[in-house]
């Protein structure tokens, strides 16, 4: 049984002006996005700045994310490290504060082998009830499931059922599909590849892009599944401009920015990240307006 199908926004954490976390504004996206038809809460992942908060802030995160979700849809909270001890910690904080599910993304930095993801998965999965998506996204952690491991660690590890796949590569992922016996839950990782990843077998999208448009985001997984897939493409296509740049520079960067453009407050990001060069604001700008949301 999936997790969830459709439209999972991988949401943003709000901060206050000093750079604490706007726990009150948190409730309130939550909210917003049931509201508009998102199908799960993604909670303290990339886009939450996960690397930047503390072990009490993710706690409180997942907590103040489930308590306002009131059971409407899951809350899956991410919980990785290249620390496969303090992975663990973080899935029962996790899970004690009422997590639906966790996502999981592969260590990064440390570069590990195919053996050392298996046993890192199996890990985590050995302290937690809850089901697990992987989190496949080389871009930012150096280390790529190979689609033979993904199938092991789904096919010999139980509650393992998903994997989040960023790797970009379609080729990839179509071998993937086809090594896939059902065992394992195909979710896109990348806004612009929804619908291409929807058509070898996947059952929905974990979103950037559902921050600033969340019906449609859903709309195009719900069309896709239903058979319209003429309805699916049409929302894909009119969506890459304003994909590409809530890339123009790193993630959460754009997407923030241009949540506050629309007037959604969710404050200032953390250093590592930073305010966007201004002729990218310029770009970020145009999508928005070109899209119909400023």
């Amino acid at each position: 049984m999936a997790i969830f199908k459709g439209s999972g926004v991988a949401i943003v954490t709000p901060m206050n002006a000093d750079m604490t976390v706007n726990y009150k504004r948190l409730e309130e996206l939550v909210n917003y996005q049931i509201e508009h038809k998102t199908d799960a809460i993604i909670i303290c992942g990339t886009t939450g700045e996960s690397a930047t908060l503390s072990e009490e802030e993710h706690r409180k995160c997942v907590e103040t994310a489930v308590k306002a979700a009131a059971g409407r849809v899951p809350v899956i909270a991410g919980s990785g490290s290249n620390n496969a001890a303090h992975a663990v910690e973080l899935s029962k904080s996790a899970e004690a504060a009422g997590a639906d599910a966790l996502l999981v993304v592969t260590p990064y930095y440390n570069k590990a082998t195919q053996k050392g993801l298996y046993e890192y998965y199996k890990l985590i999965a050995d302290n937690t009830k809850l089901p697990i998506i992987m989190y496949n996204v080389p871009s930012r952690t150096g280390t790529n499931i190979k689609p033979e491991t993904a199938m092991k660690i789904a096919r010999e590890i139980k509650n393992v059922v998903g994997i989040k796949e960023a790797c970009g590569n379609l080729s990839q992922i179509a071998e993937l599909a086809a090594l896939n016996d059902g065992s394992l839950d195909i979710i896109s990782g990348n806004d612009d590849q929804t619908v291409p990843i929807l058509s070898l077998g996947g059952i929905g999208v974990i979103s950037v892009l559902a921050n600033v448009a969340p019906e449609d985001t859903h709309n195009m997984v719900v069309e896709f599944l239903n058979g319209n897939i003429e309805k699916a493409r049409t929302l894909q296509l009119k969506a890459i401009e304003l994909i590409n740049a809530l890339f123009v520079e790193v993630n959460p960067m754009p997407v923030k920015k241009a949540m506050n453009l629309m007037g959604m407050n969710v404050g200032p990001l953390r250093l590592p990240m930073c305010e966007m060069e201004e002729k990218n604001i310029e770009v970020l700008k145009k999508a928005l307006k070109n899209y119909g949301l400023l």
